[in-house]
């Protein structure tokens, strides 16, 4: 799929998956992708676990009280850590959410060339313990945080990609104007 299709393509599917599961080089290829988006500094900052052991993918997805079924069905997550308290930083700011967006949204491009499904899950994690829950799994240091996971999977269906704002509505040239 070219990039610019990609990029149009690209949207939160939600709803369920096929039993297939997802080659293990698919999932590098994915990851890849993201290892290869940009960084503040060049400090390289995010973390990525591959979760595709069904073992570990069934205890997540039973975990997971998400009402999502792309949670519940996922056939492998990704998911993104950073550090609590961010070692590198660039005169006292650290960049690592940045890095970890910019890496997730390479990573969505890429699932959607392959053609996988998947949802950026964020603020879920930051209630109720659920990514200290979902961390223990992964054993995953005190030292970091589970920040975003990506489930994935074959979508069942073919979602609705939600109408964006038009160009006009949401940009102007050299004077803010909207």
């Amino acid at each position: 799929m070219d990039l610019f299709e990609a990029i149009k393509e690209r949207h939160s599917y939600r709803l369920g998956f096929k039993e297939t599961p997802i080659p293990e080089e698919d999932l590098r290829k994915i990851v890849q992708a993201g290892l290869d988006a940009p960084s503040g500094c060049n400090a390289q900052t995010t973390r990525i676990v591959i979760v595709n052991d069904p073992e570990k993918v069934k205890s997540i997805s039973e975990l997971s009280i998400h009402n999502r079924e792309a949670m519940k069905q996922a056939k492998a997550y990704i998911l993104v850590c950073l550090e609590k308290k961010p070692t590198h930083k660039y005169k006292n700011m650290s960049f690592q959410v940045e890095d970890s967006a910019a890496a997730v949204e390479n990573m969505l491009l890429a699932i959607t060339a392959l053609g996988y499904g998947s949802v950026w899950i964020d603020g879920w994690l930051r209630t109720n313990n659920h990514a200290e829950e979902i961390a223990k799994f992964i054993n995953l240091p005190k030292h970091m945080q589970l920040r975003i996971i990506l489930p994935i999977g074959i979508p069942t269906e073919t979602a609705q990609r939600k109408e964006k704002m038009s160009f006009d509505e949401r940009c102007c040239f050299n004077n803010y104007t909207l």
